[in-house]
């Protein structure tokens, strides 16, 4: 015969299974390469995409290994105080599968232009996830975030950060709505190159959080269907750039020279928006190859920095 108190453990048990159970589920995610099944335990995470490793680290969680930032030999720096002892795994265009190996993860998380033949490598070594979404929607980051944080049951926590973007975001529009005439909030982004500048697509990350400001972003038709940037302008054509406010971005000691030296042509100098003192030099790691709650932070500070000072 039972017990009363040997019926209540053994209830107790069973309800603590079936909380274990469904708190600490394994999670199957619908990735690009189809359902892929993450650990419930997933501890060890390795990122071979920018905007994952913004993510994790946004909702404070480590990442052992990623990859370095376009332009760099580290992970970008605006976010590399965050995180010093991460191990550089490869670069946006090869990975070290050695590296990853060696690092022994649980989940790798990767970008949504992994190839087949990658996902194939990796994920023999650990569950790889990499992301399926609507690249022309400017809000992407935001369904990646929630991506990544689903995978080792952060959901809650990437939802708060994405909130703390969207609330400094209204708040900064509110700013420069009061500061800046409706007819003058007309920007751009371009990336200088050796070549010559490039202009980035409105559907980007950084535009999408311009337009968030109450900025309105131009390519000035110069990109064709879902371009990320126009082809390099030369000297003569730089009057293309001439807008509002103008975002100019960097990603390493060649564009600055190159800019640097356009600076002294007459064509650039003769551009309204350089008279009137609206060109902001901006990072190009984080305004044009990172993306996430970090990043998006970090760009709608230096936007507020910048207009608002003006």
């Amino acid at each position: 015969m039972f017990s009363f108190r040997s019926i209540a453990l053994s209830t107790l048990s069973t309800v603590s299974v079936l909380v274990s159970s469904s708190v600490f589920a394994d999670v199957t995610l619908q990735t690009k390469f189809g359902a892929v099944t993450v650990d419930d335990n997933a501890e060890r995470i390795v990122t071979l995409y920018e905007g994952a490793l913004d993510a994790l680290t946004a909702m404070d969680v480590e990442v052992l290994g990623s990859i370095s930032t376009r332009g760099g030999d580290g992970v970008a720096q605006y976010i590399s105080d965050q995180v010093p002892n991460i191990q550089i795994v490869g670069t946006t265009k090869e990975t070290n599968i050695e590296a990853v190996l060696g690092l022994r993860p649980d989940v790798i998380m990767a970008p949504y232009y992994l190839s087949e033949s990658q996902y194939k490598i990796l994920s023999k070594i650990a569950p790889t996830i990499a992301p399926n979404f609507d690249r022309s929607k400017s809000s992407v980051w935001e369904e990646e975030t929630l991506f990544f944080a689903k995978a080792i049951g952060k959901t809650a926590q990437a939802q708060r950060a994405i909130e703390d973007v969207h609330q400094l975001a209204e708040k900064t529009k509110s700013q420069l709505e009061s500061s800046i005439p409706a007819e003058k909030r007309e920007a751009m982004l371009a990336r200088w190159m050796p070549q010559g500048p490039i202009v980035m697509a409105d559907y980007l990350f950084a535009n999408g959080l311009l337009s968030s400001v109450g900025l309105e972003p131009t390519h000035k038709n110069l990109l064709r269907g879902k371009r990320p940037h126009s082809s390099p302008l030369s000297l003569e054509n730089l009057s293309v750039i001439d807008t509002d406010w103008l975002f100019l971005a960097t990603l390493n000691k060649d564009g600055v020279d190159a800019l640097e030296a356009a600076k002294s042509s007459p064509a650039f100098s003769r551009l309204n928006v350089i008279k009137q003192d609206h060109v902001t030099l901006v990072d190009g790691q984080t305004w044009t190859s990172a993306s996430g709650p970090i990043a998006a932070t970090e760009i709608i500070n230096n936007v507020a920095d910048a207009l608002l000072a003006k």
